[in-house]
């Protein structure tokens, strides 16, 4: 490929079909079929890096379209259409990148615009009495199971650091465990 996308004019040679015109625009869509096969993928992967797949497809169509109304505007070929098309691709790119920006700006509103909900007055009345129930049943167990029970849940210990800690085995931090937690179910349930 020369680079350009017109060649220069072939000879008109007897019994040629075709008038030298529409060899012309023939061998420009040739050109521009084999700029196309060229540098499609390489766009493709430019906006695929910077847009969604869909996107970036519509983006390579659209730079080789401008491309072409481009070359059909002019009377004199575009001298380098690989740079010509990289510069396309590259306003293309800031264009939808601007567009997006200004589309999300639009969408934001500013703190002092946003109401604040009101507290919901049954909502904090039910989470304080279900904290009541939960501590009033924690006291209700004997000492050694709550202190497990917390160590496991507040502190964070695993059942084999609290094994350790109180000289018992796994196994019973587990029974601790499911009598805590069975207890804490059954105070939670009932009103």
């Amino acid at each position: 490929m020369t680079g350009d996308l017109a060649l220069p004019a072939p000879r008109l040679a007897e019994g040629d079909p075709l008038p030298p015109e529409d060899r012309l625009r023939a061998a420009a869509r040739l050109a521009f079929d084999d700029l196309y096969r060229a540098q499609a993928p390489k766009l493709m992967r430019f906006f695929a890096r910077r847009f969604q797949r869909h996107d970036a497809q519509d983006l390579v169509q659209e730079s080789f379209a401008r491309l072409a109304h481009a070359h059909s505007d002019r009377q004199e070929p575009i001298d380098c259409p690989e740079a010509y098309l990289g510069r396309i691709a590259a306003n293309l790119a800031r264009n939808r990148a601007k567009s997006a920006l200004e589309r999300s700006l639009a969408f934001q509103v500013p703190v002092e615009n946003v109401p604040l909900p009101a507290s919901d007055l049954v909502k904090a009345l039910e989470a304080r009495d279900q904290l009541n129930r939960i501590q009033n049943a924690l006291v209700q167990l004997p000492d050694k199971t709550r202190s497990i029970f917390l160590a496991h849940r507040l502190d964070g210990l695993s059942y084999r650091e609290i094994a350790k800690a109180t000289g018992l085995s796994v196994k019973g931090v587990e029974w601790h465990m499911t009598k805590a937690l069975g207890h804490l179910d059954r105070a939670l349930r009932t009103r």
